[in-house]
């Protein structure tokens, strides 16, 4: 009798920097819900923002079918990842088995949410306020993670959410930081994403900052970068930003070819 082979690799800081990538650059997501019904199981397309601390938001219409099923019964599971060319399953994706909250409204819980999905996901400030339209945080349990072929791991929440202890105090920070940032710093933006990503030219934004990185999206590309070590404070944000312009500038300039 032989023994059952493992197919689970050992979770590695690779395989949870590209778990933490793939639900932080997705805009959109496929979920699966238990219809309230029949118990039959739908899977549906949901537009797809995070947390702070990573776990994934949601935006959902009252008149889709997969709300009364999570309204009904909170088990869920979430399918991020982009096929890309080529054969689809030999591109990276994550399956998230999660239970659905919803958030309630007029709640400073929903103000940052909102914010940030709409940060996220500018085109949802169309129907956001939309009354049929509600928020949910879809909290994960375990995750499946397939980075290709050969590269199965099983994470448990910890293991990729961001669980910083300066987490509200960045949240707190956030707004005023990005929107300083786009305004008056592009120039910054368009360094992070050609040194720390190699993105080409483009209109850079960033997007949202969290204790592990930070996003930038031009149109419907979408970067993560990923500070050097987690941010410890709201300062600490502003100097790490700082400190990362003048590396790309520096880094920049010096792989400029003489004239």
């Amino acid at each position: 009798m032989t023994e059952e082979m493992d197919v689970l690799r050992e979770i590695d800081e690779g395989a949870i920097r590209l778990a933490r990538t793939l639900l932080r650059t997705a805009r959109h997501a496929v979920i699966a819900t238990l219809d309230p019904t029949s118990g039959d199981p739908i899977a549906t397309r949901v537009g797809l923002s995070t947390d702070h601390d990573g776990t994934p938001i949601i935006l959902v219409s009252a008149l889709a079918a997969h709300t009364p099923a999570l309204l009904a019964d909170p088990r869920c599971s979430l399918l991020v990842g982009e096929p890309g060319k080529g054969d689809p399953l030999a591109h990276p994706r994550m399956t998230i088995s999660a239970r659905a909250r919803e958030i309630g409204r007029g709640t400073p819980e929903h103000a940052r949410i909102e914010w940030r999905y709409l940060s996220h996901l500018p085109k949802s400030r169309l129907y956001v306020s939309l009354g049929d339209f509600r928020f949910f945080r879809l909290e994960p349990s375990h995750a499946k993670l397939n980075g290709g072929f050969g590269r199965a791991y099983q994470l448990a929440a910890n293991e990729w959410l961001s669980l910083s202890p300066v987490n509200d105090e960045l949240a707190a920070a956030e707004q005023g930081a990005v929107e300083h940032m786009n305004k008056d710093h592009a120039d910054a933006n368009a360094l992070y994403a050609r040194f720390f990503a190699n993105a080409p030219d483009g209109n850079w934004r960033l997007t949202g900052i969290d204790a592990d990185g930070f996003d930038l999206a031009d149109g419907d590309e979408v970067l993560r970068i990923f500070f050097k070590q987690p941010l410890t404070s709201a300062k600490d944000m502003h100097m790490t930003l700082v400190h990362m312009a003048g590396e790309a500038r520096t880094g920049l300039g010096s792989s400029q070819p003489p004239a």
